[in-house]
C-alpha cells in the first residue's frame, strides 16, 4: 500500500518558515526527518545567534567612537558570545580587559532600565560616556541618555536589583 501523502496545515501553506514546515508533518517517519532537520538548523544557526554587537568591533566603539565591522577570522569568545574585531591589536586589547570594552548593563538599554524595564540595546545606537559603552534601544533613547546622564544612576540601581 502506498504511503499516505503528508498532511499539511493551512498555517504551513501560509507560513513558509522552517519551523512551520517541520511542525506540519503528521507521519512518524516524516517527524523523524523533521527532528533531524531541526537539529541541523540549530547547529548551523547557533553561532550567528551568539554573536556580540552584531559583529561590530567593541574596541572601535569605545576608542574610535564609531562602529567598525569586525572580521570573523579575528574573534574571541567571552561570556558565551563571539566578539569580532577589525584587527589583532583590538582583539588583544579586549582579551586583556573585556570589561572595559563590553557594553555596560549586559548590553541592555539604560533608559529602559531606568524606567523599570529590561530591553536589549542596539549597537547602532551606542553612546560612550566617561569611557564606558552603553547601548540605547533607539535613537530617541540615545538622545535622552546624552542629554540626561543622571539616567545612568537609575539604570545602575535597576540593574543591580535585576541581576541578583
Amino acid at each position: 500500500m502506498p504511503a499516505a501523502p503528508l498532511a499539511r496545515t493551512d498555517a504551513m501553506i501560509r507560513d513558509t518558515s522552517i519551523l512551520a514546515r517541520l511542525a506540519a508533518f503528521r507521519r512518524p517517519a516524516a517527524r523523524g526527518h523533521a527532528l533531524a532537520a531541526l537539529a541541523l538548523w540549530g547547529l548551523l544557526s547557533g553561532p550567528a545567534m551568539a554573536q556580540a554587537l552584531g559583529g561590530m568591533d567593541p574596541v572601535s566603539l569605545r576608542d574610535a567612537g564609531r562602529p567598525v565591522g569586525g572580521d570573523a577570522a579575528i574573534s574571541t569568545h567571552w561570556k558565551g558570545r563571539e566578539w569580532r574585531f577589525s584587527n589583532d591589536a583590538n582583539r588583544a586589547a579586549f582579551e586583556a580587559n573585556p570589561g572595559a570594552y563590553a557594553p555596560a548593563f549586559g548590553g541592555n538599554c539604560p533608559v529602559a532600565l531606568s524606567e523599570g524595564e529590561r530591553h536589549p540595546g542596539e549597537p547602532q545606537h551606542f553612546v560612550v560616556l566617561n569611557g564606558t559603552v552603553y547601548l540605547a534601544g533607539s535613537a530617541s533613547a540615545r538622545e535622552r541618555l546624552r542629554k540626561d546622564p543622571a539616567i545612568l544612576g537609575l539604570a545602575a540601581r535597576a540593574w543591580k536589583r535585576q541581576s541578583r
